[in-house]
């Protein structure tokens, strides 16, 4: 169990602290120029309700990225190292959170090599909590 819960620590601290430099780069330069991203705003636009409110540029999106894959990650890692016995129902409902987001940037960009990477990361994420569910005899 220490190791499948160190596993899970590691996942959920780097996809938080990769959501966290993903937000902190949208803030930085919210046209998307700096690292070749402006075109992704305009799939974004035509692809997202309310284009003229949320996607004039990426700082609405850094926000949500941060809440949504960066918060609720640290949260669960939060979780598990105070050893709570919620911890693996958040690092579940973060696997599945995560793979709900790489869907919906399917859904607007395609397929791509990094959106793929993170889909089996959150993939990773949820098996992992179902061994750490089945382990403490919780059921799903």
């Amino acid at each position: 169990m220490k190791a499948l819960i160190g596993l899970e620590k590691f996942w959920t601290l780097f996809i938080g602290i990769g959501a966290v430099w993903g937000a902190t780069m949208m803030w930085i330069d919210p046209t998307g120029a700096m690292w070749d991203m402006d075109p992704m705003l305009e799939l974004l636009r035509t692809k997202m309700p309310w284009p003229d409110i949320f996607f004039r540029n990426f700082i609405p999106s850094g926000f949500v990225l941060l809440a949504v894959n960066g918060i609720t990650q640290f949260v669960a890692a939060y979780l598990l190292f105070k050893k709570h016995r919620g911890a693996q129902p958040a690092v579940l409902a973060c696997g599945i959170i995560l793979m709900l987001w790489i869907s919906l940037e399917w859904w607007i960009w395609g397929f791509n090599a990094i959106c793929n990477a993170y889909f089996a990361f959150g993939l990773i994420e949820a098996v992992l909590a179902i061994i750490g569910l089945k382990l403490m005899h919780i059921e799903l």
